[in-house]
């Protein structure tokens, strides 16, 4: 209201400066027309003043908000673009370790398909050994055989092979006399003929077992075989001897006492005990 009198004023003055004298009435409600509209223009221009600070604000306030949500955004990206570069070197590291395996593994498998193929040749090598030795004792087998046919025939001498393993038993009728642990003259001669097989085996051991019956040592004999122990024992012993003294390496001689607890037979009929009365000679691996 204040800006409009004012106006008036100016207009009034003006208007008097000019003409030098008093105005008309019709010029002064013009000039007062023209100072309305010029104060509502004001006033629009006010009004739009206003509106356009009021947009400026609001404009203001979102270019602070987007302006945030970019630094915001800004740092979302430098994190994501950190998190990649660990992710990176993390599967960069693991894809290492991965090929650093794989390397390992594959020369682990290379190692254990040359230890395979040195496995598998010496298995084929110590087959072939085995086979030879399994020969040789059938070769024995069948020297022995063929060598005591006549014994073996009179039912003195049995001889078996199982699994490479060879056995000559013979009775004691065909060594010994009865109580005697002595070799007999015709128990000499059977055993010749076993070392002249015997002394060309090099790659066994010659195991001599005494074995008897279960009938107890009486008499005065025991004085010298309380039982049947020292019996088999000193029976073993001497055809040990023999064989030794017949050029075989005592090395590979060994005599063992089974006196009447390894029997073959009963002990309740003669025929039994007769079984059981016996030197074995064994073909055992050396130890």
């Amino acid at each position: 209201m204040l800006n409009r009198i004012l106006l008036i004023a100016a207009v009034a003055l003006v208007s008097i400066s000019l003409n030098g004298c008093m105005v008309t009435k019709s010029t002064y409600l013009k000039k007062v027309a023209d100072a309305e509209k010029l104060d509502q223009d004001l006033a629009a221009l006010q009004k739009q003043y206003k509106a356009a600070n009021a947009e400026n604000d609001g404009l203001k306030t979102q270019l602070a908000k987007l302006t945030d949500e970019l630094a915001g955004a800004n740092r979302d990206r430098e994190k994501l673009a950190t998190d990649n570069r660990d992710l990176q070197q993390v599967l960069k590291a693991k894809s290492d370790a991965l090929s650093k395996n794989i390397v390992d593994l594959r020369q682990r498998i290379a190692d254990v398909e040359a230890e395979n193929a040195k496995l598998k040749g010496d298995v084929a090598t110590l087959q072939k050994v085995k086979e030879e030795k399994v020969r040789e004792v059938s070769k024995t087998y069948e020297q022995l055989l063929d060598k005591m046919k006549n014994e073996i025939a009179q039912g003195q001498v049995t001889i078996s092979e199982l699994k490479g393993k060879l056995t000559v038993n013979l009775v004691e009728a065909i060594l010994f006399d009865s109580g005697k642990a002595e070799v007999k003259p015709g128990g000499l001669t059977v055993l010749q003929k076993v070392v002249d097989i015997l002394k060309n085996v090099k790659d066994k051991s010659i195991r001599i077992e005494g074995h008897t019956d279960n009938v107890p040592i009486v008499g005065t004999l025991t004085k010298k075989y309380p039982t049947n122990w020292e019996l088999s024992a000193a029976r073993a012993i001497n055809v040990s001897r023999y064989l030794q003294q017949q050029g075989i390496d005592p090395a590979n001689l060994s005599a063992v006492a089974f006196g009447e607890y390894k029997p073959v037979a009963v002990n309740s009929t003669d025929e039994g005990r007769a079984k059981n009365r016996r030197i074995e000679i064994t073909l055992v691996p050396k130890e």
